[in-house]
């Protein structure tokens, strides 16, 4: 008999929360730019005032391509306001969330979701390390164990040393119109719009501004 009702409660008990993938809870909010075995990168769009049910993502980086204002609420039910400028970076653990924006305008973002593993390619530290060769242009705003994520600004008309990636998401935040020269001698025009995403293999290249404008982007490099 006890064990009947034993069997009886543990039947009646809540059944866990189930994973909320936040493309399936809200999307309208959030779209697929770029899915691989690696990473896959949402782009988050939401009106004013809106809000995201919860919802959760696994550790990510993410590039505010707007100023932002809103309200995070955790699973816990615990609340917070943040705000961020248009190009500021973070990076998260795993969290469960749901999100509103506060603003009276529309934030956009870009969210680097990292799975499991990383792809094989080069080495750290980098031989051709554009940090090491190019400080100037090359700007590191956090690394750990999974990401290096690098500010990249380069003026007008003006050309990189020979330098080299490792596998990583490219966010831009700027009107540009660069050309890469490859190590094999090909060259790529790279005409972009600011948001636009972009996947890249591990590559070793020259990077050339030919364009009036300041280019600026943020390259979040896979370990």
């Amino acid at each position: 008999m006890l064990q009947l009702l034993l069997a009886i409660l543990i039947g009646l008990a809540p059944a866990p929360v189930a994973a909320q993938d936040p493309v399936k809870v809200s999307p309208r909010d959030y779209k697929v730019e770029i899915e691989n075995d690696w990473v896959r990168v949402l782009r988050v769009k939401r009106g004013p005032h809106e809000k995201t049910p919860m919802h959760e993502h696994p550790a990510s980086v993410v590039v505010h391509l707007t100023d932002c204002h809103q309200r995070i609420t955790g699973a816990d039910g615990k609340a917070q306001e943040v705000r961020r400028k248009a190009g500021e970076v973070s990076y998260t653990d795993a969290v469960n969330h749901a999100e509103e924006n506060l603003s009276d305008l529309p934030s956009e973002a870009a969210v680097v979701e990292l799975k499991s593993g990383a792809p094989k390619g080069l080495s750290w530290p980098l031989p051709f390390d554009p940090v090491r060769l190019d400080p100037r242009y090359h700007i590191v705003l956090f690394e750990n164990d999974r990401v290096r994520v690098i500010r990249t600004i380069l003026e007008p008309h003006i050309k990189s040393p020979l330098h080299e990636h490792p596998h990583y998401v490219v966010v831009y935040l700027t009107d540009l119109h660069t050309t890469m020269t490859l190590a094999d001698g090909r060259q790529v025009d790279n005409p972009r719009k600011p948001g636009d995403i972009a996947w890249r293999d591990a590559l070793k290249h020259v990077t050339e501004n030919i364009g009036d404008r300041t280019a600026m982007e943020i390259q979040v490099e896979l370990k």
